[in-house]
């Protein structure tokens, strides 16, 4: 069973796409008061092997640990096979987890690809391309396609990735200008970008991410942008967010859905298929 994660990337694929934050509010009050405080009996969330845990905190890992928990807890992620969503370029992906399996369509564009082996199929309307100039980038860039587009999905659930440092940064605001607490999150030679660091800001009363920051390198002043991480659905299992506004775009990730099984077919379709 297949339940490795990517690891760091950062605007990978979209570079030039995202601009900087704006004067905006966090996440819908309306969303996320409701939302239950985390149960103490779910299991901890472990560090991953090559975890960097005497570089990381206490307090950081504290506040981890109740991220997981909020989002629906260890057990639940570990249980969720399918990941499925639109990204912010308009591309759609199934990701089975135990597997390895990544399917990504956009257009009339097909791509079917194993994670472990690397290796997949190229379609173009249902005609194999794989082995053309154009179906050969496709599948070149499958890879880091899911390691950036995956990321903007579950980043929560990587706090304690492989090769991740997780320090707390103390306390912040978020763009209204409501209090936050802050995780510096950095990376040692792992991924398609290990250079890059990220700041999470975690809302105290709801135990979740609600904003981000990235830095393209770990040591920069400023931020490339400042986003939102917010409007948690209740998908499957787990709770999970689409708002990746900078206040002011609009973007957002679309046909979110976390499975425990593999609907037949779909995998393996030449051709593009409704979301799920």
């Amino acid at each position: 069973m297949r339940l490795a994660l990517p690891t760091a990337c950062a605007g990978l694929l979209l570079t030039g796409l995202l601009a900087a934050c704006g004067p905006a509010s966090t996440s819908s009050p309306d969303t996320v008061a409701a939302l239950p405080a985390p149960p103490l009996d779910t299991a901890a969330y472990p560090m991953a092997e090559g975890f960097n845990q005497a570089g990381s905190d206490a307090r950081a890992l504290h506040l981890a640990d109740r991220v997981m928990r909020q989002m629906g807890g260890y057990p639940a992620w570990q249980q969720t096979r399918l990941l499925g969503w639109s990204f912010l370029d308009g591309s759609y992906q199934l990701w089975d987890k135990y597997t390895g399996d990544f399917r990504w369509q956009k257009d009339s564009l097909v791509a079917v690809y194993n994670l472990d082996s690397q290796e997949g199929r190229a379609y173009r309307a249902g005609q194999d391309i794989s082995g053309t100039q154009e179906g050969r980038q496709l599948l070149a860039d499958m890879y880091p396609t899911w390691v950036n587009n995956s990321w903007w999905l579950v980043m929560p659930f990587k706090l304690k990735d492989a090769g991740v440092t997780l320090t707390y940064k103390g306390t912040g605001k978020f763009m209204d200008g409501t209090p936050a607490e802050v995780l510096s999150m950095t990376f040692q030679k792992v991924g398609v970008t290990p250079e890059n660091r990220y700041d999470i800001f975690i809302n105290p009363r709801t135990n979740l991410v609600e904003e981000w920051s990235f830095y393209r390198n770990a040591q920069d002043a400023q931020p490339a942008f400042h986003r939102r991480w917010a409007d948690y659905r209740r998908t499957g299992r787990l709770l999970l967010a689409s708002d990746r506004t900078d206040g002011k775009d609009g973007r957002r990730l679309t046909h979110v859905v976390a499975l425990d099984s593999v609907p037949a077919s779909v995998m393996q379709s030449p051709r593009p298929i409704q979301p799920l």
